[in-house]
């Protein structure tokens, strides 16, 4: 592929510091931009602050400052947050630049100079928050829904044709319905359109902080208006031509969707009339909420991206909202599953996979592998997972794009299960399956660099220094997608490394209890008992499927091995007396059946949640209850 990609994202009020939903609009907007990257386009990727906001004047004043002064240092936090969550942004516009000005003066002149500008009264509900009229119908109980004081407004304004504009939107909507997405936005804004359109206002009266409208000095042009009008002086408009020329239209507008009927109606509408072309494409993106509530400062549940950062670091918070987020719904945010997540996807699938196919490697090869056969399964597994990953990533579908690279990484970690490398390097087995072992740690290698390079748009620099770990010469911004097809050839040096994602053990306010000492037994009665037991005692005991997603021997104990779990709710631990049969990596990958509802118990200082269910034949080493087939963690054994 080859091309340009103009992407943007709304700019935004500096009227308070960055919270989650920005973030989540800046990282899933920048997974985007470093995928048109790795496709080799030629990527213009903007993101900006909109400061001629009456509320921005305000607060400004409260603090003593000069507007532009106070935009000035919310910029650098603004910027410092982009920063820390990696977000590879080309360009940083902001209102109140000279460049601004100037394209905002253009095309109101324009839009004038064809008739669709005209002077008038306007009377209506003003929601000072907001920064917006409302009509009666956007009103609840006579308020803003959002901020709730409303004020009547009477003043003299200038107007916009937004009616004249109808028609042509609905003629665009039909030849292109790929407009704006998801589906639900796009119903939303035809449902509108289709109830026929008001003209708007397009500037205040006796205002000075704002962009003097060109033919009317004592005004200023309204700040919805004049935000919109970003997106085309980012890319030259008014300013450089042949700028302008290279990067218009928009490829993608990155949008909230309570913002969306601004982008598909009334700026699409400006730019018809302005006779420039419209943006390809308009994404309006759901809310976050934390722990099913809206974000609030009032309920004190904003949440701060730098304190997610400190938490668990930058690409496993990218992750996490990628991830777990369907792109265009609603997504809620809790520290409990961050957490979870940051166990399972980072510290044992992803990380507990490097660090395994480096061991093995520096073990059994010197840390230098090659191909030595023909590639086992990973190699149809990986090429599935290009295509179900380009499928998704073109149509932004951005969580599935994550789960496909996923895919490959959990098919790894089930091939060195199912191979089995230190059987293959024992003594008595080195000589015959020399060339089988070869190709195996070649093929889990190669399997972390296919899902690496699926990963760089979604978690850069983790995925450039697993790209580092495995070989690949190639330096990860130079990387394109088609060098994630599979290769089964040439040497690697593999390289080993810290843990790159240590554990996060869960924090509670107190330890559980060990479980007491057990009283001693009664003595055996005359006549044994019936130790059979009723259908009802049975049903008690709650055995699951679980999957071992990580597991080591436990310090000082010749049994014990200390297992991570996942059944299907969440993700425990336990301590299996299983030292002296198996090592930690034949078991991780296994779908095993445990007791779920046993009451915790301390051993060796380490909570267990749990019974691992094996078979001990008299006088033998436990074998494993363990299950074939796709059996999802945390279903019922019966």
């Amino acid at each position: 592929m080859s091309g340009r990609f103009y992407l943007t994202t709304a700019i935004d009020y500096v009227n308070g510091p960055p919270h989650l939903g920005h973030a989540y609009e800046k990282i899933t907007a920048d997974a985007i931009a470093r995928y048109k990257r790795l496709c080799g386009f030629d990527t213009l990727f903007v993101l900006g602050n909109d400061e001629h906001s009456q509320n921005v004047y305000r607060l400004a004043k409260e603090q003593g400052l000069d507007p532009l002064a106070y935009c000035d240092r919310m910029e650098r936090e603004y910027r410092a947050a982009w920063n820390l969550l990696d977000i590879s942004l080309d360009d940083f516009i902001r209102t109140t630049e000279p460049r601004h000005k100037a394209a905002v003066q253009e095309l109101v002149r324009r839009i004038a100079a064809n008739g669709d500008v005209y002077e008038g009264f306007y009377e209506g509900w003003y929601c000072v928050g907001c920064e917006a009229f409302k009509q009666e119908k956007d009103l609840v109980d006579g308020k803003c829904p959002l901020h709730a004081a409303v004020d009547w407004i009477k003043e003299k304004n200038h107007f916009f044709r937004l009616s004249k504009y109808r028609d042509p939107l609905l003629a665009h909507f039909a030849v292109h319905p790929e407009f704006v997405e998801p589906d639900a936005r796009r119903n939303e804004i035809l449902k509108l359109l289709e109830a026929g359109l008001d003209d708007i206002s397009i500037s205040r009266a006796g205002q000075a902080w704002g962009i003097p409208v060109p033919h009317d000095p004592t005004s200023v042009v309204y700040v919805w208006f004049d935000a919109l009008i970003n997106y085309a002086s980012a890319a030259g408009f008014g300013t450089d031509e042949a700028m302008f020329a290279k990067w218009w239209p928009a490829d993608l507008h990155v949008i909230g969707k309570d913002i969306t009927r601004f982008h598909t109606v009334i700026w699409p509408a400006m730019l018809m009339s302005a006779g420039l072309p419209v943006p390809r494409q308009v994404f309006g993106h759901g809310f976050m909420s934390v722990d099913g509530q809206r974000m609030s400062k009032t309920l004190g549940n904003d949440v701060d991206p730098a304190d997610a950062v400190q938490k668990v670091g930058v690409d496993p918070l990218r992750l996490y909202l990628i991830k777990e987020v369907t792109f265009g719904g609603d997504g809620d945010f809790s520290w409990t599953r961050l957490q979870e997540r940051y166990n399972v996807d980072f510290a044992n699938n992803l990380g507990n996979l490097v660090s395994r196919a480096a061991a093995m490697a520096e073990k059994y090869r010197g840390g230098r592998v090659a191909p030595a056969e023909a590639p086992g399964r990973l190699a149809a597994v990986a090429a599935k997972g290009l295509k179900d990953y380009r499928d998704a990533m073109d149509r932004f579908a951005l969580e599935e794009g994550a789960a496909a690279a996923f895919r490959i990484i959990d098919a790894a970690n089930e091939y060195i299960a199912e191979t089995e490398p230190w059987a293959l390097a024992r003594p008595e087995n080195e000589a015959k399956n020399a060339a089988r072992l070869s190709q195996v740690l070649f093929d889990v290698a190669e399997a972390l660099r296919v899902a690496a390079i699926l990963l760089l748009p979604i978690i850069p620099k983790s995925a450039a220094e697993i790209l580092r770990r495995v070989g690949e010469a190639t330096p990860a911004d130079r990387i394109r997608l088609d060098a994630a097809a599979w290769r089964n050839d040439g040497e690697r040096t593999i390289a080993k490394g810290s843990n790159l994602w240590p554990r996060i053990e869960r924090t509670t306010v107190t330890d559980q209890p060990a479980n007491p000492t057990p009283a001693p037994a009664p003595a055996a009665p005359a006549v044994p008992a019936d130790s059979r037991i009723t259908i009802d005692d049975f049903l008690k005991i709650d055995l699951r499927v679980a999957k071992v997603l990580a597991a080591e021997k436990v310090p000082n104990s010749r049994k014990l091995m200390k297992l991570s779990i996942d059944v299907g709710t969440e993700q425990r631990t336990l301590v299996a007396g299983i030292a002296e049969a198996y090592e930690p990596e034949q078991l991780v990958g296994k779908t095993v059946g445990i007791v779920f509802n046993l009451k915790p118990a301390k051993l060796m200082g380490i909570e267990s949640n749990g019974m691992i269910l094996a078979a001990s034949p008299e006088g033998g080493k436990p074998v494993l209850v363990a299950f074939d087939g796709d059996i999802a963690p945390g279903a019922r054994i019966r």
